[in-house]
């Protein structure tokens, strides 16, 4: 599984992630952080990888709209509020868990909510 980070999670995670061997790039770290939420979905669908992001309805409206017009992204995983934003060896732990879990990836327009468990 390949993560994309929205602007909205620090990158000291994808950096913590990579050196547990997950392959992630964030948003600050490609100079994307004022792109538009469709802007950085369209990136992540393009280099095949999963967006990860704090921000639950925009992206669940956007994958029913890539739905919707036939456009395929490779999933987008939610990190709840109850995961405070700051814990990143949490966030990063986790998401590391969840990658060995789906070493595949996710399946088009797949939308999943993290846990810290």
């Amino acid at each position: 599984m390949k993560y994309y980070l929205d602007e909205d999670l620090s990158p000291r995670i994808a950096e913590l992630l990579r050196k547990r061997g997950v392959d992630c790039k964030s948003a600050h770290e490609i100079r994307m952080v004022q792109a538009t939420d469709l802007e950085q979905l369209m990136f992540a669908a393009g280099k095949k990888r999963c967006l990860v992001t704090r921000n639950r309805d925009d992206f669940i409206r956007l994958t029913v709209q890539f739905f919707n017009d036939h456009l395929q992204h490779c999933g987008v995983l939610i990190i709840p509020h109850t995961i405070p934003g700051d814990q990143f060896s949490l966030i990063a732990k986790a998401l590391a868990a969840y990658a060995r879990k789906h070493p595949k990836g996710m399946h088009p327009y797949t939308i999943d909510f993290l846990t810290s468990g």
